[in-house]
């Protein structure tokens, strides 16, 4: 196993648990965080389930590695990862961007992995 697997397995494992508190709001106590957290940033609901799309897009899309689909998987998460870091340090302290800067640098990684994938399909490589 190597260290892009054990980096798609971590990622896929938090997204997909952090996207399903986004979009179903199963988990109270998280999913009320969460939302006063959108909210303070002028965002509302919709926008929170939209990136939770986002991001269990990312989740599954993520485990195809070697093919494009991985590959946009993990630039769809450090996507969500980058726009997460935005807002906290406009809003919140760094303290509270740890996490997303966590999972910024693992997808960063993971999508850098795949670029040689993607530069096929569109013919660059």
């Amino acid at each position: 196993m190597n260290v892009i697997t054990v980096f798609v397995g971590l990622l896929s494992v938090f997204f997909l648990f952090a996207s399903s508190i986004k979009i179903f709001g199963w988990q109270k106590f998280i999913f009320e965080t969460q939302l006063a957290m959108f909210i303070k940033y002028g965002l509302n609901r919709q926008i929170m389930a939209l990136v939770g799309v986002v991001e269990l897009f990312g989740a599954i899309a993520i485990w195809f590695q070697g093919s494009w689909v991985g590959t946009l998987g993990a630039l769809a998460i450090l996507g969500a990862s980058i726009g997460a870091i935005g807002c906290h340090l406009i809003w919140d302290t760094w303290k509270e961007a740890v996490p997303a800067m966590v999972t910024g640098t693992l997808s960063a990684i993971v999508a850098w992995s795949g670029r040689e994938t993607v530069l096929s399909v569109v013919g660059i490589s």
